[in-house]
């Protein structure tokens, strides 16, 4: 598990594992597909260690989370499975 947020912590604040439809990264960020992108909570994600949310047009939730944003994507695509 990463030292400085939790993988449970920000799937938590996401919605749940039943919230997501798919899980991405890119550089800095993870990219995450909702069913319901309403259900985001951004106190909670920010509390996790967060450093900001991005809420897209299209549905998709960018989370800035820096140089770990790969390690927590795949920490969170196991715990969604």
């Amino acid at each position: 598990m990463l030292s400085d947020i939790c993988a449970a912590a920000v799937l938590d604040a996401l919605g749940g594992r039943d919230n997501v439809l798919s899980i991405g990264y890119c550089m800095t960020r993870l990219r995450v597909r909702l069913r319901e992108p309403a259900a985001v909570d951004e106190a909670k994600l920010r509390a996790a260690g967060a450093a900001g949310v991005l809420r897209r047009a299209d549905g998709e939730v960018h989370v800035v989370i820096g140089p770990s944003a790969r390690q927590l994507a795949r920490e969170m695509e196991t715990l969604v499975q």
